[in-house]
């Protein structure tokens, strides 16, 4: 009997395969992102307050952290190393290779998006994706957040 992690790592390779076979390469070489996320932020700010000002197109990259599905309209939580920012993708917006890329897509995954920055009604920052680019393939779940070291005895010795 294979453990859970063995089945989703299983899962994972099948997607690869998937992705692979359209072929889309799963690690490529070299993306051009245009902002970190604090910068996009900041970028936003900056926009909002101008008069007048036309929507701003840019690209970043990170990893998928949060997916959630409602209807023809999926959001992503995308974090890098200088913070998170959501991103919008409307599957009737977007391309059929783009559709296809994001059935295979999974929480750990790396990608790079590109699109127009804005704001939504609760006020989250956010990139209506435009292009959707796999840089890495996670194979295997992120660790657990919620639940972290288990052993008690360990997580007392290891407090640093």
């Amino acid at each position: 009997m294979t453990s859970r992690l063995e089945r989703i790592a299983e899962q994972r390779q099948e997607k690869l395969d998937r992705i692979r076979a359209r072929g889309i390469n799963p690690y490529p070489h070299r993306y051009h992102r245009s902002h970190t996320t604090r910068q996009a932020i900041a970028l936003l700010k900056e926009h909002e307050t101008a008069p007048e000002a036309d929507a701003v197109s840019i690209t970043v990259a990170g990893r998928i952290v949060a997916h959630r599905s409602m209807g023809p309209i999926s959001f992503m939580d995308l974090r890098d190393g200088s913070g998170k920012i959501q991103l919008m993708i409307d599957k009737q917006f977007i391309g059929e290779t783009y559709r296809e890329l994001l059935k295979d897509l999974d929480i750990g995954d790396i990608i790079g998006a590109g699109g127009v920055l804005f704001r939504t009604r609760s006020g989250e920052p956010t990139v209506k994706a435009e292009n959707i680019t796999l840089l890495s393939k996670s194979l295997k779940p992120l660790p657990e957040k919620w639940h972290g070291l288990s052993d008690v005895d360990t997580r007392y010795r290891q407090r640093y």
